[in-house]
């Protein structure tokens, strides 16, 4: 089996794919200022997101070990010169490979790179790793081009050409997914496309968009909304007010219910009684994404105690903001146009129960 290797190249006038290695025209000088950065300030583990059309991939990259490779990949990210890139290579029980063309309008070009890194081997080439091709012969010529080994490649890849550099794993159930790309057919066209895999291609005609495993990737935060943040929530400086939060992961919705009271307060003479004026609620639905969910505010109105009629009836009344910073904290960001009033409320736990499940799940367990 030929090892992942790349065309070191960049995209031609004419939007043609080059098959010889050509100069760049990347700006080195600002790739290294992004690269100091990145290998500088990664003090934990990161992740990264790689959507495919035939779902999503999570990465856990190995920044302490391997900073030089996670700093250059985090680079291409940051730059975008990884959007419209695809897997150009699969082989079976072996690899997948991308990160070294994109398509546009039709055609296929080279990933703009940037100056070469050092190899740093030593993490094994097992299943689910995720590592940098590079040119024969030259360790220390890796640039933009990734590959996921499908297989435990150790023998083969581990001290060939010094070592292929592993610098991330794929957790949670994303090799589901790199299977499915590993098991599509391919295509035998020129180099570097002589084992390229096609969704729902005819067998014969131009490739389209849609026939395309195309690889959106980006830089996951720190923290995920998950289903351990169901629970009941409150800002200690207001007693008596909260929040209670269900997440749908399902679904990747939240429900948000908001206990709280008039914007005046009423007259001393008016009892906190059942169905009197100074206690309100309200709910708020909407998708999530990452760390942060958008959520539509729902008055409801028109109904009476423990009656199923009149029913009562829904609008929309501004917008809640959620975002999380971790398993404990979070922030409520509100506007409520009706009543002239936008603010910002801290929040925590009530009770600390559900942290090590949130955690577990943050952790993609």
């Amino acid at each position: 089996m030929e090892p992942p290797t790349h065309v070191w190249c960049r995209p031609n006038k004419e939007k043609t794919v080059r098959t010889t290695p050509c100069p760049s025209t990347f700006n080195t000088g600002l790739f290294t200022l992004f690269f100091a950065v990145f290998v500088s300030s990664s003090a934990f583990a990161t992740n990264v997101l790689i959507e495919t059309p035939l779902g999503d991939i999570k990465v856990e990259l190995f920044d302490e070990e391997t900073p030089f490779t996670v700093g250059n990949f985090l680079n291409y990210v940051a730059t975008d010169l990884y959007v419209d890139s695809f897997i150009h290579r699969s082989e079976p029980n072996f690899v997948v490979q991308g990160g070294g063309f994109i398509f546009q309008d039709g055609v296929a070009s080279d990933v703009l790179t940037g100056i070469p890194i050092p190899n740093e081997p030593g993490i094994s080439n097992t299943r689910g790793t995720i590592a940098m091709a590079k040119q024969p012969g030259n360790p220390n010529s890796a640039t933009s081009q990734w590959f996921i080994n499908v297989a435990d490649n150790s023998e083969s890849l581990d001290d060939q050409n010094g070592g292929f550099t592993v610098f991330g794993e794929v957790i949670g159930d994303g090799m589901l997914v790199v299977d499915a790309i590993n098991d599509l057919p391919l295509l035998t066209l020129f180099a570097p496309f002589e084992r390229l895999p096609l969704i729902d291609y005819p067998g014969s005609g131009n490739i389209l968009q849609e026939n395309i495993v195309f690889t959106n990737i980006s830089v996951l935060p720190d923290f995920v909304i998950n289903a351990g943040l169901n629970d009941a929530w409150f800002n200690s400086a207001t007693a008596g007010q909260g929040f209670f939060i269900t997440v749908f992961p399902d679904r990747g919705e939240i429900f948000l219910a908001w206990f709280t009271y008039d914007t005046e307060r009423p007259p001393e003479s008016v009892q906190a009684i059942l169905g009197a004026p100074g206690a309100r609620w309200l709910t708020a639905f909407g998708e999530y994404e990452n760390n942060t969910a958008v959520l539509e505010i729902e008055l409801t109105q028109g109904g009476i105690f423990d009656a199923a009629s009149p029913v009562p009836t829904q609008s929309n009344d501004g917008t809640i903001t959620l975002e999380f910073s971790d398993c404990e904290n979070g922030l409520v960001t509100y506007d409520i146009p009706s009543i002239d009033q936008q603010g910002e409320i801290p929040i925590e736990r009530i009770a600390l129960d559900n942290v090590a499940r949130c955690e577990q799940l943050a952790a993609g367990e």
